[in-house]
């Protein structure tokens, strides 16, 4: 079940292209939870998930990975890649090890 859902947004020649991104809900795995998630990037959705100790951490570590994955991505770093407006992040927090490739918003919040 998905329960909650972001929508990016790539300029391409001119064009608004949307990147969905869809998080679903925290399951239990044997002694471990897991929440996957996807990312609707043009050349293929990728599928992952986040693994904890507990739905919370999977939750966590889930989100994490968006933001890397999104601030390690071409799209942000060739500038075409946005939420809310150009520039000011994505609203996904980072590890510590990549908290030097945010921008904007997510700079002063993450």
């Amino acid at each position: 079940m998905i329960i909650a859902q972001r929508m990016l947004t790539l300029k391409n020649d001119g064009q608004d292209i949307k990147i969905p991104i869809r998080i679903y809900a925290p399951e239990r795995q044997d002694l471990h939870w897991i929440c996957r998630f996807e990312i609707g990037w043009p050349q293929q959705t990728v599928e992952r998930w986040g693994a904890g100790n507990d739905a919370i951490q999977a939750l966590l570590i889930a989100l994490q990975m968006i933001g890397a994955e999104t601030y390690a991505s071409d799209y942000h770093e060739a500038g075409h890649l946005s939420w809310l407006a150009p520039g000011r992040g994505y609203g996904f927090p980072v590890a510590s090890n990549i908290r030097d490739l945010l921008i904007g918003d997510d700079k002063k919040f993450f």
